[in-house]
């Protein structure tokens, strides 16, 4: 260490680190929940104020009751995006990286999570976690929906899935 930084690091200020630790995490994955906050860093509630109160966050709604939070110049407005599917891996840092999940996991939780909390494979259609996916023993994707999403989505999920399953070009 000695030999990358020969006077040494300087000891952080733990207030200051916690700020922008909660500032690098609400940036990246906002909005957040306070108590999505304190499951994340490990943090006690006081903690988690003190962090609130010098980053004054602004209160948004997640639906469903839920309040996020969200950095106070992170505030633009943004175009809605037309509707989208994604399939995203195990473990993924979206659905794992939220306590409360919620608003955009409806109450599929319970099949798509496995007793020690871990996600398998997810369906996104529109920003909400509509089913699981896998691949069987050819290779195939294939999607499981645990609620009725329409045609329009199942087949904008299959697009998808073709997308991904397609052989990709290498280059030598």
């Amino acid at each position: 260490m000695t030999d990358w930084s020969p006077g040494g690091l300087a000891e952080p200020d733990t207030h200051e680190a916690g700020e922008e630790l909660a500032r690098r995490r609400l940036r990246a994955y906002g909005p957040a929940t306070a108590d999505d906050l304190r499951w994340w860093a490990g943090w006690t509630r006081t903690q988690v104020k003190r962090v609130l109160t010098a980053l004054k966050p602004v209160e948004v709604d997640l639906g469903g009751g839920t309040t996020g939070l969200l950095l106070p110049d992170d505030l633009e407005e943004t175009e809605s995006p037309e509707p989208w599917a994604a399939l995203l891996p195990a473990l993924d840092s979206t659905p794992m990286g939220r306590h409360e999940r919620d608003w955009f996991l409806g109450d599929h939780g319970p099949r798509l999570f496995d007793r020690a909390g871990n996600i398998g494979p997810s369906l996104w259609w529109d920003g909400r976690i509509v089913g699981g996916w896998a691949q069987d023993s050819g290779g195939e994707i294939v999607c499981r929906f645990l609620e009725d999403v329409g045609a329009d989505a199942e087949a904008a999920v299959r697009a998808e899935a073709d997308r991904l399953a397609a052989p990709r070009a290498t280059s030598d």
